[in-house]
This record gives structure tokens, sequence and C-alpha cells, in this order.
């Protein structure tokens, strides 16, 4: 289980919303201004740990959820159920759960995607955001996500290859999961992630599976004991309705996010150095897409797990920006 300091002061209840059981780690005074965290993949609330005690110490409520399909949330069979519409359908009842008319809303990942969705369908509900790692990017009527990806980096992109159904899940077959896990953590090679056709997922990840300094073994095992339990098919699923958040986002096709917005990332980021992203953020592209963009903070020597590699100057980011609010 996760470490005592860890966890300290963090309360666990499970809330039934939008048709499925969200697990919810919650942090702080109830009465407190509420920040919603959104982790990404593969990760869980417990990424989250750092930044909900430091925000839960300056009076704010920190609450983060398990996603549906991680943790102790539930697991919808079907595939198609991974959409950020079903995703944002269960913050907005979650949120309303909450009795906040607005929160402020962290996400990293998977959950800064879900956090721009969410954003954009349902701006009145979102005070500011911070989003970690994966910058707005406005959809494109031309061609879909996976079809530009294969325009970019080619078919053998990580993205494109979990496109298969059971090809990524018998990759986590053959290995010890906590090796796996510290793979994936330990990632710090600015380039895209390509999976070459004579390798396997995991020897194509540039770290060496030693667990990285800002993470402990007693994190990396509550890790595994999660996805012991649920597997890794409906994380995964995020990844296969990436063109069928595109197909059902065309009404959306070049509507802004209007909530005020500060992005954090690291310069080893993987999404950072995926070609044309930096020149999309640094060149006006993003701010185009985003007009209330307040600040860009790029992080130098910081790979994509950044709230947890760097917890205590990402705690303060948070901070700064959401106490102008």
């Amino acid at each position: 289980m996760a470490t005592a300091a860890a966890t300290d002061g963090v309360r666990h209840r499970t809330v039934v919303v939008n048709g499925v059981r969200l697990h919810v780690a919650e942090a702080g005074p109830e009465d407190g201004a509420v920040v919603l965290f959104l982790h990404g993949f593969p990760d869980l609330w417990y990424g989250w740990r750092h930044q909900m005690a430091a925000l839960a110490a300056r009076g704010y409520r920190a609450v983060a959820p398990d996603l549906r399909g991680y943790g102790d949330s539930a697991v919808p069979p079907d595939a198609s159920s991974y959409t950020t519409f079903h995703v944002v359908g269960d913050l907005v009842a979650l949120i309303a759960d909450l009795a906040q008319p607005q929160v402020f809303v962290v996400g990293h990942d998977w959950g800064a995607i879900v956090a721009w969705q969410l954003c954009l369908l349902r701006p009145d509900l979102v005070r500011a955001l911070v989003n970690l790692s994966v910058a707005y990017h406005p959809r494109g009527p031309e061609r879909s996500p996976v079809q530009a990806i294969k325009a970019l980096c080619g078919e053998d992109h990580y993205i494109c290859v979990f496109q298969k159904p059971g090809f990524a899940e018998a990759e986590f077959a053959k290995n010890d999961l906590k090796y796996e896990l510290k793979k994936i953590f330990g990632m710090r090679k600015p380039a895209p992630l390509i999976i070459a056709k004579d390798k396997s997922f995991f020897d194509s990840i540039d770290s060496d599976g030693s667990c990285p300094p800002w993470l402990s073994e007693e994190d990396i095992s509550y890790y595994a004991e999660n996805f012991e339990k649920t597997g890794f098919t409906g994380a995964l699923n995020y990844y296969r309705c990436i063109d069928l958040n595109w197909e059902l986002s065309a009404p959306w096709t070049g509507v802004p996010i209007n909530v005020p917005t500060k992005f954090i990332v690291g310069d080893l980021d993987v999404t950072y150095n995926t070609p044309g992203v930096k020149d999309f953020i640094k060149k006006g592209g993003f701010k185009a897409s985003v007009p209330n963009l307040e600040d860009v903070i790029v992080m130098e020597g910081v790979g994509h797990f950044i709230n947890q590699e760097k917890p205590k100057e990402v705690s303060d980011h948070i901070y700064e920006f959401f106490s102008k609010f």
C-alpha cells in the first residue's frame, strides 16, 4: 500500500457518477476552494500526492479521482466508453457532487487532454486551469490525430501501435510490472517514442528500469498493486478513442479555450519534443488557441512526469497562479 507519509491526511470515498463508480481521494478543508487534479497514463490519483498535500496546507480542498479504467474506479468493458466526452461527463457529475459552482483544475498527460476538453465543453465550471505536459491543439478538420501522428512520426510511433487491440496488453504481460513501471517513469529521451519493428515497447524506452530518484520502491509497489488489479486495457482505451474523440468534436472546430491558463512542461518531455510542438508553443499558435494563456513554464532537465519529479516547484506554480483568482 501507499506509504503513510505520502498519503497522510488523505480521505477516500466512492462516488457513482455518469453511470460509473469513481474512487476519489481528497485532502484539505471541506469548505476550501476545490482544486480538481486529473492524472494521466500510467498514473493514478497517487501521482498528485505531493500537490494535494501542498494545496491542502494552504487551505484548498484537493480532489483527485482515479479516472474511469484506473485504480479503484470502474473499468467499463467497451473500448468506446473512454472518449474524452465520457470522462468529462464523469467530471461534470463529480463537480456537482462537490456542490461547487466552479473549481480550479490541474491536469497532466491524459488528464491535461481531459482538462482541455472540460474547458471547451463546460468553461462555466472552471475558474482557472494549470495544465502539464500536453498543450492544447485545436481540432484540425483535414485529418484525424492518428493520421497526423503517422505523417509526423511514422506508423511505429507508440500511439499508432497502441491502436492495435491486445498489442500493448501483450507487451505489459512479458515482464515484471514493477520493472515496466520504472522504465516508463524513467523516460528521459527528448524525442518521440518510436517502437522499432525488431524491438518491444519496453526495449524502445531509453531508461534502464532502475527506480527514478524521485520515486521510492513503495511508490512503485502502490502503482503495481493497482495495475495488477485492473490490468491496462481500460487505460489503453483512452489512446484507442483518439480518432473517435476527433469525430465527435467536429462541432467545436475552431473554438478557442477561454479559461485563464498556465502551462508547464519539462524540456525533456516526449510530448514537448514531438515535431512542431515547440514552434506551436513558442511562435503564437498555442496563445491563439488559448487566448487567456497567461504563462508558459519550460523546466530545464525535467522529463514527462513533471509533477512527481519536481513536486515542490510544480506545487508552488499551481498555488501562485490560483491565488490570483
